[in-house]
Parts: structure tokens; C-alpha cells; sequence
């Protein structure tokens, strides 16, 4: 069980993970284990973040980088009433993150990475971060077909595009599975829903080399 601070005597904040989002990170984030340092890219206000702290335990710890000042406003109000202390939140680049050179055993991401203007650079200091045999398991929206250019700016790339940006940067044992959309609908803010049908979720999951 993930640590929690003694003087706290709120319950638990209640983190509604299934309003449309999926319910595949969860069940990535079901194989950590007891002692990992995770690492939530575009945590948010922190449900991804809560959730892997209860699967590494109070030996692990969890960090969240966030790139909107007021996301990570609400992200540390819902840290201080969900008592965990293995939990902690970082405005921050996604693409310069503020986490030190090989010191995480997973990533993770919840459509987080489709924040990024520059998805080469992200991927370059995921794979820095991580340590040797370390992983990562993201959600993000993928084009499934021809988009105009001003949506494609919007933040979403080809599958072909990302599995070749992972290789670049260094990644291997990479693998995809496209997702359904749970009850057929998702909240993806980067993405405009005109082109909704446009694009699919997808878990990605690639390897920094031993």
C-alpha cells in the first residue's frame, strides 16, 4: 500500500479515471511494482499519478510533470487530500524535463505527449531519464488517415511517425495496439473533434536498451 502522511485524516480525493478516458494506462500501470520510480508525462491534475502510486508502494514514488501552471495548481490541492507522500508534481518542458539522468524505472502517459511541440526532443529526454531496461507506456491519439496541415499542428502524428521517433531517440522493443474508444467517445483537448473519427487511441510501449 503507497504511503501516506499520518496527519492527514481526509479520505482518499476521488479520481473518476473512466469519464470517456480508457481504461488501458490502467491496466499498464497493474505491472509496476513494489519500490519503482514512475514518471507521468502531462500528469494533469494528477489521476494517472495516484493511481501508480498505489502500485509501486511506499518504497516507490511517483513524479508528475505538467507543462500548465494551473493543472499542477490542482494537482498539488488534490495531493494534499489524497494523503499520499510517495507523490509529487512539476511544472516543467516536456521536452527539458526537471528529473535527473537515469533515475526512473517507467514512464507513463495519459494523451499527454500530444502536448509536445517538439516530440523528437521529448522522446530524446524520456529515454535519458529512464534508467537502463526502463520502459514506457503511453495513450495518445494517432492519425489513422490524411489530415489538413493546420490539424495535424494540432498535435496528433501517424503511428508510423511516433514508432520512428522512439527508434531515433534510442528506444527499442517497441509495440502498439490500437484502442477502442471506451463507450465510444474520448476527451483528447489538443485534438479538435471535427476529425474525432479521423483518429484512434493507441498504447504504445518501447524499451531503453540495458
Amino acid at each position: 500500500m503507497a504511503k501516506v502522511c499520518p496527519e492527514i485524516t481526509e479520505p482518499l480525493v476521488r479520481i473518476d479515471i473512466a469519464r470517456g478516458r480508457g481504461d488501458e494506462l490502467p491496466q499498464a500501470i497493474t505491472s509496476l511494482w513494489n519500490g519503482a520510480t514512475v514518471l507521468d508525462l502531462g500528469s494533469g491534475e494528477g489521476a494517472y499519478s495516484f493511481l501508480a502510486a498505489t502500485a509501486v508502494g511506499e518504497s516507490g514514488c511517483v513524479i508528475g510533470v505538467e507543462t500548465t501552471p494551473d493543472m499542477i495548481s490542482q494537482a498539488r490541492v488534490n495531493l494534499i487530500h489524497s494523503r499520499f507522500c510517495n507523490v509529487s508534481f512539476r511544472l516543467g518542458e516536456l521536452e527539458y524535463l526537471p528529473v535527473a539522468d537515469q533515475s526512473v524505472d517507467v514512464i507513463i502517459s495519459h494523451y499527454g505527449i500530444n502536448q509536445s511541440c517538439g516530440k523528437a526532443q521529448m522522446f530524446r529526454e524520456a529515454l535519458r531519464v529512464l534508467k537502463p531496461g526502463g520502459r514506457l507506456a503511453m495513450i495518445e491519439m494517432v492519425i489513422t488517415q490524411v489530415l489538413p496541415e493546420d490539424v495535424e499542428e494540432d498535435g496528433a502524428l501517424m503511428l508510423d511517425d511516433i514508432e520512428d521517433m522512439l527508434r531515433a531517440a534510442g528506444f527499442d522493443r517497441i509495440r502498439s495496439q490500437t484502442r477502442p474508444p471506451r463507450n465510444g467517445f474520448y476527451h483528447v483537448p489538443a485534438i479538435s473533434r471535427s476529425v474525432k473519427n479521423m483518429t484512434d487511441p493507441v498504447l504504445v510501449e518501447a524499451v531503453r536498451p540495458a
